[in-house]
């Protein structure tokens, strides 16, 4: 199953982010490694687009808010079955 928001396909987590956000997930989260100076030239951009959005924030809530209303199975937790930890041992006269 293929998802689009508007035109564009979102492949992985991080296009479905980046699409409903409408900018790229690093911009908000940061990349490890980033210096002070990208660090602030991010900052700096974020601050742009919340001053031409003051409303983002709280629309980002709402739609997190409906995905998760419409999608409860997202957060359920399964248990995984540990693989046992089966030691390997030489037999004895086999081959190396």
């Amino acid at each position: 199953m293929r998802t689009f928001i508007g035109r564009q396909q979102a492949v992985s987590r991080a296009d479905f982010a980046e699409l409903a956000l409408g900018t790229p997930v690093e911009l908000w989260l940061g990349v490890e490694g980033e210096t002070d100076e990208e660090r602030a030239a991010r900052l700096d951009a974020a601050r742009d687009i919340l001053a031409d959005f003051p409303n983002l924030p709280d629309d980002l809530i709402r739609v997190a808010a409906e995905v998760i209303e419409d999608n409860p199975d997202v957060f359920d937790v399964v248990p995984l079955a540990r693989p046992s930890r089966r030691r390997r041992t030489a037999r004895k006269g086999a081959a190396a």
